[in-house]
């Protein structure tokens, strides 16, 4: 049997967990997940009857397989699509139609987080959640003659043997991990060295809900000149079931050197300033005064480049697999899928 241990469930390891439980007849797959929750920054919460996507807002069309496996090999029950179009705006606050280049703007009625936990339903894979892996060690085990990964976690507790590794944190945090490893070698020092590189967004996310309706004609603004201290808005009652009708709900995402000046500041404070930058920017006296509010930083948003595919192959040859968006080089959850698919599919070919 072939022992596949994956750091972190996100939309990623989730695909490749699928792939390999439909492809391999004698692979156990271990998942190890710090949150409470799965598919990462396709993040979901649910307060008051309402529904909100607060990290990435949807998945998009543009991937032939990834529409495949979303509308013809999963259950489709609950798969929504946002229709409204998105409009931009400048730094100066004018708003402007926009031109939608998604042709479908795809979540669920219980949120993005289903993609990774219907993919996970799929599988045979052990998923356990708020478990934090702080450091991998490769070593041999006895009676094998391959080399064997194991890891520890923040109580100490240590997992494996694996005889395959998967990692799924955003880049800054796998190279954390591939710091702390006990794997002495020239392709782990140049992969290190390569995901270092990867630049990332810092988005502060304010969530904003208020007691009305609020009648605009798109479904969310983007910043195009990326100089306004929002980068993004988003009308979470635009998808099917996630706002009771007469209510709406925001989400704010602030640009990334907004996000990193505050990072650290009040969130109350972040929350009514941001509030206030809203309510200007739609026109809108009463958007100032929310219902109830809700908040999240998200220090690894968003990768802004990829990472060379030579160091990332040379490390597959050790029995490590790098999964996520940053390999793909697209911030995006279609690109994650993606990745993740086809890096199931080269495992299961290794074996």
């Amino acid at each position: 049997m072939t022992r596949i241990g994956i750091v972190g469930a996100g939309a990623a390891a989730a695909a490749a967990a699928f792939v390999l439980d439909d492809s391999t007849d004698d692979a156990s797959v271990t998942v190890l997940e710090k949150s409470r929750g799965v598919c990462g920054r396709a993040a979901t919460r649910r307060r008051n009857g309402v529904v909100y996507d607060y990290g990435a807002n949807y998945v998009t069309s543009d991937d032939d397989r990834v529409v495949e496996l979303l509308t013809e090999t999963l259950d489709t029950e609950g798969l929504v699509d946002v229709t409204e179009p998105i409009w931009t705006f400048d730094a100066a606050g004018n708003v402007s139609k926009g031109r939608d280049v998604d042709d479908h703007k795809w979540t669920y009625r219980r949120g993005l987080t289903q993609i990774a936990t219907r993919l996970f339903d799929r599988t045979a894979a052990t998923v356990h959640r708020e478990t934090r892996i702080e450091r991998v060690i490769r070593e041999s085990d006895s009676g094998t003659e391959n080399p064997q990964w194991r890891l520890t976690d923040a109580d100490g507790e240590t997992w494996g043997p694996f005889d395959v590794l998967c990692l799924n944190p955003p880049a800054p945090q796998t190279a954390e991990l591939l710091r702390s490893a006990q794997w002495e070698s020239d392709s782990r020092d140049a992969l290190v060295e390569a995901i270092d590189d990867v630049p990332y967004r810092t988005i502060w996310t304010a969530i904003y809900h208020y007691p009305f309706e609020l009648e605009k004609p798109y479904y969310a603004l983007v910043n195009t000149d990326k100089d306004h201290e929002i980068g993004w808005i988003a009308r979470e009652e635009c998808k099917p079931g996630h706002v009771p009708d007469g209510e709406s709900l925001l989400i704010v995402q602030a640009n990334h050197d907004w996000s990193v000046a505050h990072a650290d500041d009040d969130p109350e404070s972040n929350l009514a300033t941001l509030a206030e930058l809203t309510a200007a920017l739609l026109d809108a006296d009463r958007l100032a005064d929310p219902g109830w509010t809700d908040h999240h930083g998200w220090r690894y948003a968003l990768p802004e480049d990829g990472v060379p595919e030579v160091p990332v192959r040379s490390a597959e040859d050790a029995n490590l697999y790098c999964l996520g968006d940053w390999i793909a080089g697209e911030g995006r959850l279609h690109a994650a899928l993606r990745n993740g698919l086809d890096v199931g599919e080269r495992i299961a070919h290794d074996r």
